[in-house]
């Protein structure tokens, strides 16, 4: 099979916003206890924080991490997680029923953040709380003044404000299972009031209103529309959640899930710059796509579990190599939307649908899905270029044509240009001839492959069998059946 991919050193979609490799731990399963935060572990440091994990996430390079939640932050008091840990209560957690014990909140989190080189994006509880348990906590968190909350955080020992700039006004409001559901009416006014607040405390802030959770929902569409009427001159982005799995297991279809990411991606921007026609403004609200993963095997296992455990195993998805496969497409397709999605957040980090797997007072490894999510925020940053594919394709079970060649290209600002490539085809290896218009005397010096032949294929605690590699150059650029690959051209 033969395949063209074709760009232009003028053409280009916008420079990517690093945000978009961000990530996202909830109190949820062992993403907390026993994955960040493991006092008893012999990698623990001064906080009770593994040194383990935290060089695994350093050497991801996540820009942000979202925090407290998800399902969790929408019946979250943010008071129970501050202040002397013998005091802290332990409360039923009615998103993943669970206990929550609250030795670990925003004062050791922000701490945490710091340690791995990344910053917080604050989510508030607009579930079951309200604009006014928001306002205290964006005061404990980022004022400087004389006053209660700011007060409070200086007497538990941070004289500093933390500085959080990104705040997510709530989590899937629009979903029946989150606590305290709203219609699109009751957010978008709460989310309004509360970003007022917000902002009159700290003008430097970037807020993100809460869009659909999936491109399925019923709702997906009229809810964006209510929502920004009510909240655009207040908000900067507007989330989008997904979620892909290989449930009927069809391969071929499931690589393809990338262009349902696309397509959620393009309607969702087109209903911002509608409310943005509708109102007149000159402002343009982008997307944070705060949630997404692969995640389907693990789905329903908490209707079955015993409740109310401290930090039980739940959702540790055990990825395979076919996983890894659409995480790359997923974020290419991040990459290729670069000019209106400036965060994202891959869910989970630690534990619960994570690259980074631990055990108990034992090692920390790495998940298949670790590797081109690692690959594209070391390497996938400067200006998107906009390019074409020719190749041939094949149908999705929606009808959809779908290109065996799955590609993004990164002008970097060292004038380097890096690409990031999939083969979807299942049995046939591919020949790629790249035509880079305004970049002569490029030449390819760096392929970095990620394959297995079994796509079943797991890394384990005790061996990791599936890795990065690199090939020899030759005078033909072949990307093997089913692979992923970055290519590094220089002058």
């Amino acid at each position: 099979m033969k395949a063209t991919l074709s760009f232009n050193k003028n053409n280009i979609v916008d420079k990517i916003d690093r945000r978009i490799y961000g990530s996202f731990i909830e109190h949820l399963g062992r993403a907390v206890y026993n994955g960040i935060y493991e006092p008893t572990h012999p990698t623990a440091d001064d906080m009770g924080f593994r040194s383990d994990v935290i060089e695994l996430t350093k050497e991801l390079n996540v820009p942000v991490v979202r925090y407290p939640g998800g399902n969790f932050v929408s019946g979250y008091n943010w008071e129970d997680g501050i202040g002397d840990k013998s005091k802290r209560p332990k409360k039923l957690d009615l998103a993943w029923f669970s206990v929550e014990t609250n030795q670990v909140g925003i004062d050791e989190f922000q701490e945490w953040a710091k340690r791995v080189n990344t910053e917080v994006m604050m989510a508030v509880n607009l579930g079951t709380r309200g604009p006014d348990e928001a306002r205290n906590l964006i005061e404990y968190c980022n004022a400087k003044t004389d006053t209660y909350y700011a007060n409070l955080r200086r007497a538990n020992g941070f004289e500093k404000p933390f500085g959080i700039k990104l705040w997510c006004l709530g989590n899937e409001m629009d979903g029946w299972w989150q606590i305290c559901h709203k219609t699109a009416e009751e957010y978008g006014r709460i989310a309004t009031e509360t970003a007022k607040v917000l902002k009159w405390i700290d003008p430097s802030i970037e807020l993100v209103a809460c869009g659909s959770s999936a491109s399925n929902m019923p709702t997906f569409g009229e809810w964006e529309r209510t929502v920004l009427d009510h909240t655009y001159d207040y908000v900067d982005y507007v989330s989008l959640h997904c979620y892909y799995g290989n449930n009927d297991n069809d391969t071929a279809n499931y690589l393809a899930r990338a262009e349902d990411m696309d397509r959620f991606i393009k309607i969702t921007a087109d209903i911002c710059d509608e409310i943005k026609a509708k109102k007149n403004s000159d402002k343009t609200v982008n997307l944070s796509f705060d949630e997404w993963n692969v995640w389907y095997r693990t789905k329903d296992e908490e209707k079955t579990r015993e409740r109310w455990e401290t930090a039980p195993h739940l959702l540790e998805e055990h990825y395979n190599f076919e996983d890894a496969l659409l995480v790359g497409c997923m974020l290419i397709s991040l990459q290729n939307h670069c000019d209106r999605v400036k965060i994202g957040c891959l869910a989970q980090l630690i534990n619960v649908i994570a690259p980074i797997m631990t055990e108990n007072n034992g090692v920390a490894w790495k998940q298949t899905i670790y590797y081109p999510y690692m690959l594209a925020s070391l390497f996938g940053n400067g200006t998107t270029l906009k390019s074409s594919v020719k190749c041939p394709s094949y149908k999705s079970n929606e009808g959809w044509d779908i290109p065996y060649l799955y590609s993004s290209v990164i002008h970097t600002d060292s004038d380097e240009i890096i690409v990031f490539c999939v083969n979807r085809s299942l049995d046939g290896d591919m020949e790629l001839d790249v035509d880079m218009s305004g970049f002569d005397g490029y030449k390819l010096y760096e392929h970095t492959e990620l394959y297995s032949d079994n796509l079943d294929e797991k890394n384990t605690k005790d061996s990791e069998s599936v890795k990065p590699s690199k090939r020899e150059i030759a005078d033909k650029i072949l990307l093997k059946k089913h692979s992923w690959n970055m290519l590094k051209f220089k002058k």
